[in-house]
């Protein structure tokens, strides 16, 4: 444990772990030799109080304890310098509820998960998003009708400009304008950057972990693609990953959502919940953010890939989309 660097590590002590005096002795090296600790699915019992003075973080599973309970554990530990996690948080009530508590920290399926809404249209702005995904997933680029959008979206060509003129995407000049994009980018390059920013300017009212969540799956489908010799598909799997949470994003279904955009048949497949080989590294990345190692060990032996190049493809992709995100 003590060759992984303290300052990137949270060590988590699971609620199986009986608190010896043996385990006791070894989390306060731990604390000492800098690493902060956790406790994983904390109840609050009597048990874990020897543990107490060398953890940080108590993270609480909102699915075992009741609203009384999880209001009992904020008011008897956050004025004690814990900072709580709410995990497994599977709705907007309970993310409120965790936040108006005063938590810090959430995990859960739901940052990803649609509300559904029927009997609405989507809202102007978030449509004018989508069209743009849509444009630039045409075969052919119609220039004029995507500086017509960008007309209609003042603040999307500011947020493009400011993302195409931050160090990470290396262009010599600046960019000025849509036009300016165009020829220092190449299509292939603006087509990505203004499905980025359209996935980004959808998510208003989201949580931010939603596009952060695009970004690093898009970045990885596309890394990943080199080692599956899928090079001639990096794109399309690049637009998968960034439309994944797309359906997240407008509260539609994504069989819905992809009806009216012109993405290539594999991706469409894929995210609807077919079977295919686009399917297979959509589960790979899935698996991974899950920690779910027996399906990321069947997806990576199905796509003829190396397990071990997975975990740093993710790093690689979750880094460039802090870079947007951030």
């Amino acid at each position: 444990m003590l060759l992984l660097p303290a300052d990137r590590v949270v060590v988590e002590i699971l609620e199986t772990v009986v608190p010896s005096p043996e385990v006791i002795e070894a989390c306060k090296k731990l604390r000492e030799a800098g690493y902060v600790l956790a406790l994983d699915d904390f109840d609050d019992h009597a048990k874990w109080e020897p543990l107490l003075e060398f953890v940080k973080f108590l993270k609480i599973d909102f699915n075992t304890h009741d609203s009384e309970r999880q209001r009992a554990i904020a008011h008897r530990y956050i004025p004690r310098g814990f900072q709580l996690l709410a995990e497994k948080v599977e709705t907007q009530q309970q993310l409120k509820e965790a936040r108006t508590l005063g938590y810090s920290y959430f995990q859960g399926y739901f940052f990803c998960k649609p509300t559904m809404v029927s009997g609405r249209e989507i809202p102007g702005g978030k449509l004018n998003y989508l069209r743009l995904v849509e444009a630039v997933s045409a075969p052919e680029l119609s220039y004029a009708a995507i500086e017509d959008l960008f007309k209609q979206e003042p603040a999307l060509t500011y947020k493009l400009l400011r993302y195409l003129n931050l160090p990470l995407v290396g262009l010599r000049s600046e960019v000025h304008s849509i036009r300016d994009a165009i020829a220092l980018l190449g299509e292939r390059e603006f087509k990505r950057w203004v499905a980025v920013v359209s996935i980004v300017g959808m998510a208003g009212g989201k949580p931010p972990e939603l596009i952060r969540a695009a970004l690093t799956r898009a970045y990885f489908c596309e890394d990943i693609s080199r080692s599956l010799g899928m090079n001639g598909q990096s794109s399309d799997l690049f637009f998968m990953g960034l439309l994944s949470v797309t359906d997240a994003l407008l509260d539609r279904p994504m069989e819905q959502i992809l009806a009216n955009l012109p993405v290539a048949e594999e991706v469409r497949t894929a995210l609807c919940g077919g079977s295919n080989r686009f399917r297979d590294v959509y589960e790979t990345v899935l698996a991974y953010e899950r920690a779910d190692w027996d399906v990321l060990a069947s997806r990576t032996k199905q796509l003829g890939t190396i397990e071990e190049q997975v975990p740093v493809c993710y790093l690689s992709a979750a880094n460039r989309a802090d870079a947007i995100v951030t």
